[in-house]
């Protein structure tokens, strides 16, 4: 059974960093695109990031841009995603998604047509 696990998300002030993870199991992930949306309330489901199988290449959201990184280890099917200078509006339910033949259009679509999802991890900024 694939397994996207989400992980780190918590309360923190705004200007202050967060590390989310992303631990895959259940098949190897390496040759799998994977990436972040996020949801907050009331909103649609926003792209944050993506990664190539290769690492080789990232894509952000323009909310996020010079913000957050994100990043992978094949060898242990873990993502991440580093969140700095946070903002109130950065907070949402994180999400973690994987793909098995790259397409960025379904990354910037609201990540319809992935392949697989994780639960979630919540990510609160206070002001």
């Amino acid at each position: 059974q694939v397994q996207l696990v989400e992980s780190g998300g918590g309360l923190v002030q705004a200007g202050g960093s967060l590390r989310l993870s992303c631990a895959a199991s259940g098949r190897p992930f390496s040759t799998y695109a994977m990436g972040w949306f996020r949801q907050a309330p009331g909103k649609e489901r926003e792209f944050v990031a993506a990664i190539t199988w290769s690492g080789g290449f990232t894509y952000y959201g323009d909310s996020v841009k010079g913000r957050f990184a994100i990043s992978r280890d094949g060898a242990k099917n873990t993502m991440a995603l580093q969140m700095n200078s946070l903002k109130p509006e950065d907070t949402a339910v994180y999400y973690c998604a994987a793909q098995r033949s790259w397409s960025y259009s379904n990354w910037a679509t609201g990540g319809y047509g992935l392949d697989y999802w994780g639960q979630g991890t919540q990510v609160t900024v206070s002001s």
